[in-house]
């Protein structure tokens, strides 16, 4: 038994997360007022009053144990299903990966496997073929599946997501679930020095290497490391300006060196008499 004020219809919250009953309710039945009255709030056009009913909630709990039949398999995550409805993700750091590998499924052009018929058997809804289309998680010992043949896999309740009124779970397999161990870290940058390092700073942003997997609760500031990758791109562009600087001037003084030959040259050939000989030739050539 259990009492909360309600603002709209039972109807249109069945099956959806309700905080008051700090879970999903499934079901309801008898439903009394607890007074003749109702009070409007504001410019509300609904009257709202106090009632009790029964429920029925679904209210998973941290560090609880559940079976999901497994539905989609991927090299980053595990989905299941419990109970048909609610949805739940074990990412690859609780999965024990010393015991389980990924193996893909066959692609999807591929001539061994686009000509045939492919059938396989419902198991509350999915095919197994279905399951294992986009590949399986396999024992590296025995090659068993990971859930066995039907797919049933126990897990540990590590973590609950509500969004739109949905409640999904966030699950793992490992043997201590809530070991550090299991908790990937977000702060690992790696940032190589570019002191003594000419290239541009396109290249330099895709030298990073970022190690993300989700899940991590900690937060981390990646804008003091940003920072320093942007004042390492700044040098690197002022070592380009100035080597490009220099390589002006050095062309700037070739030119001017050239310039100051040539006039030398024009010099002495007028000292030589070199042009009273092209004139004459000149004038004997129009006579």
């Amino acid at each position: 038994m259990q009492q909360v004020i309600l603002d709209d219809k039972l109807v249109a919250i069945t099956f959806r997360y309700v905080p008051a009953l700090q879970g999903v309710l499934l079901a309801h039945d008898s439903l009394e007022f607890l007074s003749s009255s109702a009070t409007i709030k504001g410019d509300c056009p609904f009257a709202n009053c106090t009632i009790k009913f029964n429920s029925t909630v679904w209210s998973p709990r941290v560090g609880m144990k559940l079976v999901g039949k497994v539905n989609l398999c991927s090299p980053d995550h595990v989905s299941l299903l419990v109970h048909r409805t609610f949805n739940v993700s074990i990412p690859r750091h609780h999965i024990p990966t010393d015991n389980w590998e990924f193996e893909y499924g066959p692609a999807e052009n591929d001539p061994e496997f686009s000509g045939e018929a492919v059938g396989g058997i419902e198991v509350d809804g999915v095919t197994s073929e279905t399951v294992e289309s986009s590949g399986r998680w396999v024992h590296k010992l025995t090659g068993e599946k990971l859930g066995g043949e039907k797919g049933n896999l126990e897990f540990t309740v590590i973590g609950l997501t509500i969004a739109n009124q949905m409640l999904s779970l966030l699950g793992s397999i490992q043997h201590d679930p809530f070991s550090p161990e299991h908790v990937p870290d977000h702060s690992t940058i790696t940032l190589h020095s570019t002191k003594q390092s000419t290239t541009p700073a396109v290249d330099r942003r895709e030298d990073l290497d970022w190690e993300e997997e989700a899940g991590s609760e900690e937060e981390v500031d990646t804008f003091e490391a940003l920072k320093r990758l942007n004042n390492e791109a700044e040098e690197v562009e002022q070592v380009q300006r100035s080597k490009q600087r220099e390589e002006d001037e050095e062309r700037k003084e070739r030119k001017r060196k050239r310039k100051a030959e040539k006039a030398t040259a024009g010099a002495e050939d007028i000292g030589d008499g070199r042009p009273e000989k092209k004139k004459k030739k000149k004038k004997d050539s129009s006579s």
